[in-house]
């Protein structure tokens, strides 16, 4: 998966955020190469109860959140920092723009932010409204997706 070529030197030891956790796969899958904790909040009480089974049988490191996601993220305190940030919301909702303006502010200096869109997502628009880069950008079908940094931890 072209996503986690491209967080291979981020993950080891990295605090993991997946911010509609959904499945849960991009967290697991983090922390299965390594990350050192994850974070998959949730808003589907059905799809917590999975993702608690999920980690019990895997036995992660891993903190279950049922909660809205921007409203939970918006509530931490400024200190809390994560190191890589998965945002995939539903593309017909107009979440994107702001979760990612809100996990700009809880991103670590080095830390990383993969996001999922449509076509219509102005992925440059929204990282720069942030404070964030667009470091790799790429689209497979309808979807297209994007890492972006803050400008000083931009690596090629």
């Amino acid at each position: 998966m072209t996503l986690f070529n491209w967080l291979v030197a981020d993950l080891p030891g990295a605090r993991v955020l997946d911010l509609f956790a959904g499945t849960g796969v991009l967290g697991f899958e983090a922390l299965s190469r390594n990350a050192a904790h994850a974070t998959l909040v949730e808003r589907d009480p059905a799809a917590c109860a999975l993702l608690t089974r999920h980690r019990d049988m895997l036995d992660a490191d891993a903190t279950i959140t049922r909660a809205e996601a921007i409203n939970w993220l918006a509530k931490q305190p400024p200190e809390k920092r994560w190191d890589v940030v998965f945002l995939d919301p539903p593309f017909s909702s107009p979440l994107l723009p702001a979760a990612i303006a809100e996990t700009a502010r809880h991103l670590s200096a080095q830390g990383v932010v993969y996001a999922e869109f449509d076509a219509s997502f102005d992925l440059a628009a929204a990282a720069y409204s942030a404070g964030l880069v667009v470091a790799k950008a790429s689209k497979a079908g309808a979807v297209r997706y994007g890492l972006l940094r803050t400008p000083d931890g931009t690596r090629s």
